[in-house]
């Protein structure tokens, strides 16, 4: 399947105009080398992160490698992985994929990661990756899922199977907004499932839950919760973007 990928990016790259999804420039790639330049330099990869949410460290909590918070009121997941911030040069190509439906970004997007990720999370030993799904009625009414368009695209181990149905999420209109995380979590409560056919995969297995955007992380700790809860026994995130901290954490 990649090999037939690599070959439909080639022609498109010989045929199709492109335009970079960061500075916009009209050249050959999704992503100029300029841009992917500075996102190497400057991205979260360069910082010290904690390895349980992927927040930015504070000096404090820097022989740890681990928040405060996280501390306190440990998340269900067990490791997370960002790629930028969510402030930085990637915004507006994730606003342009999910608000303007511009699908050629969840290509891009993708493409960034594959260049700048380590190669060990390619290599990663879980059995499982799954995307954080969107409602039915969201799903109709954007026409695609974001995390999916990006997911499907990334680089991993063969031995990883992508299974973008196994989650399932209620249609509920909630406002994260606001309140401490306590309060997100707790409106965030039993707002995913996984589908019956799926629950005897996960039987003591390692499983990768990929994100664009992670701001409190009370989703994807809900997503942790409901996969531990059925049988899986380690929880990873991939998240492409990671808000920064609160200025009063």
């Amino acid at each position: 399947m990649r090999f037939l990928e690599k070959i439909f990016q080639s022609i498109s790259q010989q045929v199709l105009p492109s335009a970079c999804i960061v500075c916009e420039r009209h050249q050959l790639n999704s992503i100029c080398a300029q841009c992917l330049q500075s996102l190497r330099t400057d991205g979260l990869l360069n910082f010290e992160c904690c390895f349980q949410c992927g927040i930015t460290l504070k000096m404090p909590e820097l022989k740890e490698q681990r928040c405060k918070q996280c501390k306190i009121n440990p998340p269900y997941f067990d490791k997370t992985y960002c790629l930028d911030r969510y402030e930085g040069a990637l915004q507006n190509a994730i606003h342009q994929l999910k608000y303007q439906k511009r699908l050629a970004h969840a290509h891009g997007l993708a493409n960034v990661w594959n260049q700048l990720l380590p190669k060990q999370l390619e290599n990663s030993n879980a059995s499982f990756l799954l995307p954080v799904p969107l409602s039915t009625q969201k799903l109709s009414s954007r026409g695609f899922n974001q995390s999916w368009e990006i997911a499907r695209r990334i680089h991993c181990n063969p031995s990883i199977q992508k299974l973008p149905r196994a989650l399932k999420r209620h249609h509920h209109e909630i406002k994260q907004a606001g309140g401490g995380l306590s309060a997100r979590r707790l409106a965030i409560r039993d707002m995913f499932y996984l589908d019956d056919n799926f629950m005897p995969l996960l039987q003591g297995e390692n499983v990768i839950v990929f994100d664009d955007v992670m701001t409190s992380g009370a989703t994807l700790n809900e997503i942790a919760r409901v996969l531990k809860d059925n049988g899986a026994s380690h929880v990873t995130n991939w998240v492409l973007l990671r808000t920064a901290r609160a200025p009063h954490v």
